[in-house]
């Protein structure tokens, strides 16, 4: 995930980089100096994919900013595994009972389409017998031929999240 700066930049710098066709090579070099922390620009009509450095369009211009985009790939690769980390520790903190109060209640709590009701072990326990993998694999893509919806109609949930859920209504349904 990029800082809240990065991503009020990221639209200036690519609108910026669109109307640099105009600009002198060094001008151009400026930019693609000053937008590097936040990523890499290819302009259409260059082929920025595994050329040598010297064939390019920008390379031969600014040998001083690929220096300093080395240097800041480097910082960058540090705050891309620091968002790593924040990222896993935002899925373990996932609150399955949040998600299900969410997404899950209407139909979990009242059976609604032959839902099971969480807390009844009786509706729960011949599919809790397949094994929690099938019960996160019913969650996340649906049962096909009953109202259970992929992420129960939630396209916006993680399968992380639904799993949170699942794991809520099992652990309150044995």
């Amino acid at each position: 995930m990029l800082p809240k700066i990065a991503k009020l930049l990221l639209p200036v710098a690519v609108v910026a980089v669109a109307q640099a066709q105009d600009l002198t090579e060094e001008q151009r070099a400026e930019i693609e100096a000053r937008i590097a922390p936040v990523g890499t620009v290819c302009l259409q009509g260059e082929n920025c994919g595994g050329l040598p450095a010297a064939s390019q369009p920008m390379a031969a211009a600014a040998p001083a900013a690929a220096a300093t985009s080395s240097a800041t790939n480097a910082a960058s690769d540090g705050a891309m595994e620091a968002a790593a980390g924040e990222m896993v520790a935002a899925a373990a903190a996932i609150d399955g009972e949040s998600i299900y109060n969410q997404a899950c209640l209407a139909c979990h709590a009242s059976g609604v389409g032959g839902a099971p009701v969480v807390g009844d072990a009786g509706s729960w326990a011949p599919r809790i017998a397949k094994g929690i993998d099938v019960l996160h694999s019913s969650g996340i893509n649906g049962i096909a031929g009953t109202a259970m919806m992929a992420k129960g109609g939630r396209a916006d949930l993680s399968d992380d999240q639904v799993i949170a859920a699942v794991n809520f209504m099992v652990e309150n349904s044995q």
